[in-house]
């Protein structure tokens, strides 16, 4: 492998997406390649802010839909951020020769605080002008399987519910159905070994 690339790993809370991005992290350390993992919301100011707020000690709205709009632009001022900024900005790691592995990035946007056509189209808005990643890796995981992982969390967010990943699922599905750069979807179901090779076996032909 020689090109430095962004890849982002998606899916609803409790899919093993950190799993993942560490065990790829992990991989390509060990093939020598530079590599550095990252998720939104990020560890910037704003990203900062939306965890407190995910966790209830910074209060929003108690109005699911204005709470939902309200994250839609704290995400996409986090996301700008974590593109730009001149620490550790996403672009500029690339360009530095370093993998970027990011836990989430805008399409959880369009699966989290898209809840009808107007929402939608505010989520369209705030994020049109995003890079694409060079690679998309959904782990589709069923809602059971998700609520079961995550029994044991000492701290669950706003949208660790069985309802809201329903719904977030099928937003999911539906984004990915229409996306057409570089995307891996796979049963996040399997063993996370067996995931991780369909992962880095994709990766490999991928370059």
């Amino acid at each position: 492998m020689t090109n430095s690339l962004f890849i982002v790993l998606e899916g609803i809370d409790g899919s093993g997406t950190t799993t993942q991005a560490v065990m790829l992290r992990d991989r390509l350390l060990a093939d020598q390649q530079a590599a550095i993992l990252t998720s939104e919301p990020s560890e910037g100011p704003v990203g900062n802010m939306i965890r407190q707020g995910m966790k209830g000690r910074i209060q929003f709205s108690s109005n699911s839909t204005s709470f939902d709009q309200q994250m839609a632009y704290l995400f996409a001022a986090d996301r700008y951020d974590h593109l730009h900024n001149e620490v550790d900005g996403v672009l500029k790691l690339i360009e530095q020769g370093t993998h970027v592995i990011s836990t989430r990035y805008f399409f959880s946007s369009y699966a989290y605080h898209a809840t009808d056509d107007a929402t939608l189209s505010l989520v369209k808005r705030l994020n049109e002008n995003f890079p694409n990643p060079d690679l998309v890796i959904y782990l589709k995981n069923t809602v059971e399987c998700s609520i079961v992982r995550m029994k044991n969390r000492a701290h669950k967010d706003a949208y660790e519910n069985a309802h809201k990943l329903t719904l977030v699922g099928e937003n999911y599905d539906q984004i990915f159905s229409e996306y057409r750069s570089p995307l891996l979807i796979l049963d996040a179901g399997q063993s996370p070994e067996a995931i991780h090779n369909e992962i880095y076996t994709y990766l490999t032909n991928l370059l």
